[in-house]
């Protein structure tokens, strides 16, 4: 579980990127922060293994106040995907998911053993192992990021727009991939994204901000969708695009959902 306590971050400047949030993060379910550029998203994310310092407030992890554990020490026991994946240009597909049980102790060859594994498990074929990630295209290198950061088996991973640099072909395929290793491995899930259908696609509970991280609404995707809090929030997640508002129309039979101008969006089942 990851708790945020009254958690302000003010930067040189007097930029108020966080204005005192308090937010707690359910154990083994995946929560998206989702919000316009500047609502504070990923500093708040960043918070979480210490990239990022409150100005004031406390971040927890199952109880324990971040600031006392060493910061090297937390991110290694904490798994980070980010945007076009991060991965280490100048080390093999096998190296970049070994990395991190290396350090941690873990014996060179039984780490790449494992990565091997590992990449199977989100869908790669094994025998890109020993390409680099220039060789790989962008939702491959992706899907080697979440690797990389299974790698040590963490109980939290954090995910700052891991899918927004790849075309929404591949992203789809990678939400479902990640839908997927979630229900196998039943890890703490914080996500950012700008993309509300993205968090409403993978998240359990959603927080939408607005600008300094000040909360506007927090709830399930279906809550979100039938009681919008307010103008702010019916806008932000489009609760009044056509596509948003389904009705069954019976075709021979079958209870067919179309938006309000008539588009099939599904078909209705028992």
């Amino acid at each position: 579980m990851i708790e945020y306590r009254s958690v302000v971050k003010t930067y040189p400047g007097g930029t108020h990127a966080v204005q005192e949030l308090s937010l707690t993060v359910p154990a083994h379910r995946t929560l998206a922060l989702v919000g316009s550029s500047g609502s504070g998203k990923t500093t708040l994310l960043r918070m979480v293994n210490r990239m990022v310092e409150p100005t004031s407030g406390t971040v927890l992890v199952d109880g324990q106040d971040v600031r006392d554990v060493d910061r090297v020490a937390l991110r290694r026991s904490i798994g980070y995907v980010m945007q076009a994946g991060g991965l280490l240009p100048h080390r093999t597909v096998l190296d970049n998911v070994a990395t991190v049980p290396v350090l941690t102790g873990t014996p060179r060859r039984r780490a790449r053993v494992d990565a091997r594994e590992l990449l199977e498990r989100v869908g790669l074929d094994p025998t890109l192992a020993r390409r680099y990630p220039g060789q790989l295209s962008g939702g491959q290198q992706q899907r080697v990021g979440v690797a990389r950061a299974l790698a040590a088996d963490p109980d939290i991973l954090l995910m700052d727009e891991p899918f927004g640099a790849v075309d929404p072909i591949v992203r789809r395929e990678l939400q479902d991939e990640l839908r997927r290793l979630q229900g196998e491995l039943g890890k703490t899930i914080v996500l950012v994204t700008h993309d509300v259908d993205e968090a409403f696609r993978l998240a359990d509970q959603v927080v939408i901000l607005r600008t300094g991280a000040r909360v506007a609404q927090i709830g399930t995707p279906a809550e979100i969708l039938a009681h919008p809090a307010d103008e702010f929030v019916r806008t932000f997640v489009g609760a009044d695009r056509a596509e948003r508002n389904l009705s069954a129309l019976d075709v021979r039979g079958r209870q067919v959902l179309v938006d309000e101008h008539g588009r099939p969006a599904g078909v209705l089942t028992a």
